[in-house]
């Protein structure tokens, strides 16, 4: 279907300035890479989402759904179809004793600073992921000894069928980097989560602990993903490119982070190709010299 077409479809559910044609995905994701998608378009509510959904599945329109772009790397042909974003357009937050119900748009950082502000304490270990909440639900994010699954207790999504539903903790199959919003193309929604009463003093210098140790270990002043592998069993991807000899390796603009080799960055104009490529490069180094499998953990989404 042609994205006028889609257009004409799309145009009564949300407004006219939250559907951008021709958007380019760069302006979409941390690592400033990827083609224009045909339409784009940024939702107010949970209804919105799920009318879209139904038109797009009514239609047979191809569509993504994706939060803050800080996991994601785009192909260079763009994305045919339809990108439903769930950012800051969907990130009300609330806070009720111990427990604190956020939207998937609302990013981690600032439940961090909420919980801090009440004197809850667990996620601390979170704080420092550049993420939303719903990317975190559904891939597990964790770091510093934190993952989400150990937080969340309910989760509301919209399944396959564009139906409404809820799961608890254990309903979720939470594993490492992974849940069942994958296996199922769920799309999360809003989230609990479960803290406990702590000291404020303590927990934003646990906070800020983790932040200073984050700031001087990663490259975060460049565009990236975040990891780009997934841990191997027993092993570190950083620590296996490094004595790979592989830190600071290029192709294109995509390299090897000097400061951290778990991240592949973009120092200037790297396209898809040049990180795939990259990739491509770093898995057969590691699996010639260590007879290791290195699994991406960034999302790749796109026309091939």
């Amino acid at each position: 279907m042609h994205k006028m077409e889609m257009l004409k479809l799309l145009k009564d559910i949300v407004k006219k300035e939250n559907i951008l044609i021709d958007e380019p995905m760069k302006e979409h994701t941390y690592f400033k890479i990827g083609g224009p998608a045909d339409i784009l378009i940024l939702p107010h509510t949970v209804d919105e989402i799920l009318k879209l959904i139904k038109i797009c599945k009514e239609n047979n329109i191809n569509y993504h759904i994706i939060g803050n772009g800080t996991n994601l790397l785009v192909r260079d042909k763009g994305i045919r179809g339809v990108v439903i974003k769930i950012d800051k357009n969907l990130d009300k937050i609330e806070v009720d004793g111990n427990k604190i119900t956020a939207q998937a748009g609302c990013l981690l950082s600032r439940i961090a600073k909420v919980a801090l502000e009440n004197s809850l304490t667990g996620f601390e270990g979170c704080s420092g992921i550049p993420g939303s909440l719903g990317g975190a639900v559904a891939m597990n994010a964790g770091a510093y000894g934190t993952e989400i699954k150990d937080v969340v207790t309910k989760v509301k999504c919209i399944d396959d069928n564009g139906k409404l539903v809820e799961y608890s903790n254990d309903e979720m199959y939470f594993s490492y980097r992974h849940s069942r919003v994958q296996d199922e193309d769920l799309i999360v929604l809003e989230a609990d989560i479960e803290l406990k009463k702590g000291n404020y003093d303590k927990i934003k210098e646990a906070m800020n602990e983790l932040t200073d140790k984050r700031n001087s270990k990663q490259p975060i002043t460049m565009p990236s993903a975040g990891s780009t592998f997934k841990r191997p069993k027993g092993d570190y991807a950083s620590r296996l490119v490094d004595v790979s000899g592989l830190k600071g390796v290029r192709y294109g603009d995509a390299q090897v982070s000097d400061k951290h080799c778990g991240f592949v960055v973009n120092t200037g104009n790297a396209t898809c190709d040049d990180v795939l490529n990259l990739i491509k490069f770093i898995q057969k180094t590691i699996k010639d010299k260590h007879n290791i499998d290195l699994e991406p953990e960034v999302r790749i989404i796109g026309e091939e």
